[in-house]
């Protein structure tokens, strides 16, 4: 998953998924609309709660129509923006930060 301030302020697109794309195992999967925001924004989630959940709320949609397991990104906040909103609702998703996934 795309993050917003990696995509829009440093044009970092295609580098995450070279890197996955080297992992053994690992069927990328790409949302259809991958540059709609998760919501996050930083303190965008505390003072717009409801605009922020409906934005992870389509977000999650678009993951889950994917047909995808994990949803991984470069971004801390928006995992846990929307694993919140995963958790929340008993989804079965899990969220992975890259650098975990080249970890492991």
């Amino acid at each position: 998953m795309d993050n917003c301030s990696a995509l829009r302020e440093c044009g970092i697109h295609e580098s995450p998924r070279l890197l996955l794309s080297k992992v053994k195992g690992l069927k990328l999967v790409e949302l259809k609309d991958s540059e709609t925001c998760c919501g996050w924004g930083s303190t965008f989630a505390t003072k717009f709660e409801g605009i922020a959940t409906q934005l992870a709320e389509k977000k999650v949609k678009q993951i889950l129509d994917s047909g995808a397991e994990v949803v991984i990104s470069t971004d801390m906040g928006c995992l846990m923006h929307l694993e919140g909103y995963i958790a929340k609702n008993n989804i079965q998703l899990k969220v992975m930060h890259l650098a975990d996934v080249l970890a492991g």
